[in-house]
């Protein structure tokens, strides 16, 4: 998994760029980690207690939601919850790329340790 940090220096403002497939992972990120580092040190603690169990453990945000589960983690936007059985038009297909992400729990440490060094400025 590939990403790329970047600030906006007029603004302040964060921007991720992930790899294909994981780019779902990045737009968590910026919508709903942010800054937070008190959110950050909350899912690292929760990826290590989770590790080698098959509990599940979910931080649900505004627009998408964390879940880990047997050594993974998922990211997915919350509309895909009420979705049910009427899927997306088969052009619509391609969003759902943005929707869902999935990565092993030492990927998302990794990231989730890069992304607070960035935002520190380190």
């Amino acid at each position: 998994m590939d990403y790329e940090f970047k600030k906006n220096m007029l603004d302040g403002s964060y921007h991720v760029v992930f790899s294909m497939g994981h780019e779902a992972l990045g737009r968590w990120l910026v919508e709903e980690v942010q800054s937070d580092e008190a959110k950050i040190a909350l899912i690292l603690n929760q990826l290590g207690a989770l590790k080698g169990t098959t509990s599940e453990w979910r931080l649900s945000g505004e627009e998408m939601t964390l879940i880990l589960e047997d050594n993974e983690a998922i990211v997915q936007a919350n509309y895909l919850f009420f979705q049910g059985e009427d899927q997306l038009d088969e052009d619509m297909s391609h969003y759902d790329d943005e929707a869902v992400s999935l990565c092993g729990f030492e990927d998302l440490e990794q990231v989730l340790h890069a992304w607070r060094a960035f935002i520190r400025g380190r």
